[in-house]
């Protein structure tokens, strides 16, 4: 297994708040992908195969700053997509908040993993309430870490078959320990529009680390978390995770 990384340094044109740095990124990225007709062929699917983290060096009050330049990765296990975004993403001239100035491009072929750690929220649905609002796995709805480890297996499991038509021999969780490294549940904020009315969505999530289980098949799915997000909504910045050797 490969994964393909493009490393992006971006100029600024307007200063982003951390909390809507997310959601106008996730959209730069997805209109530069549609850019190409192919290229938007290719990522249709309602399972992103592609993630990304935040702009960094992140500011000490939460504000990124116009007239600055930052850094931000996309991970995926698409060569095809990672070659058209290389392009892309440089392309995209129209947005009234970044520009992304160059794309380095790198693979990463697959390496023992002893440690994951999620540098963005790691997004993990759980029941909708009374009046049907998605709520989303944390100590205060729910507290179950052993629910929250079976979740990521089975996500993780979910899109192995689905990207690579592979069915696992056993089932047994990949993680072999768990740590929430957050006090309070951690938001990524999004924007939707609906009848010509702008909504805002928030996701909760948590910082999370894991260490896998050394077995091949938990390595395989460790390894495939770092290219296609840990948990859910990674097409938004969820799940980007690091992993140690």
């Amino acid at each position: 297994m490969t994964i393909f990384e493009l490393k992006c340094e971006a100029y600024l044109k307007e200063n982003i708040e951390l909390k809507d740095s997310f959601d106008i990124l996730s959209k730069y990225i997805s209109s530069s992908i549609f850019l190409n007709k192919k290229c938007g062929e290719i990522v249709k699917s309602s399972i992103k195969d592609y993630c990304f983290g935040n702009f960094y060096p992140i500011e000490n009050d939460r504000v990124y700053k116009k007239d600055k330049t930052y850094k931000f990765v996309i991970r995926t296990i698409n060569k095809e997509l990672i070659d058209c975004l290389e392009f892309l993403l440089v392309k995209n001239l129209d947005n009234s908040f970044l520009q992304v100035l160059s794309c380095e491009k790198k693979e990463i072929e697959q390496f023992f993993i002893s440690e994951l750690y999620s540098a963005t929220p790691v997004i993990v649905s759980d029941r909708r309430d009374e009046k049907g609002k998605q709520l989303f796995w944390s100590l205060h709805y729910n507290g179950d870490m052993e629910a929250l480890q079976n979740r990521l297996h089975n996500n993780l499991e979910k899109k192995l078959r689905y990207f690579y038509s592979e069915e696992l021999k056993e089932s047994k969780s990949f993680i072999q320990e768990i740590e929430l490294k957050n006090q309070k549940p951690q938001s990524i904020y999004f924007k939707t529009i609906n009848n010509k009315k702008e909504k805002i969505i928030r996701l909760i999530g948590n910082k999370l680390k894991i260490i896998p289980n050394k077995d091949e098949t938990s390595q395989k799915l460790a390894f495939l978390s770092l290219a296609v997000g840990l948990g859910e909504k990674s097409g938004l910045g969820g799940g980007f995770c690091f992993g140690r050797g």
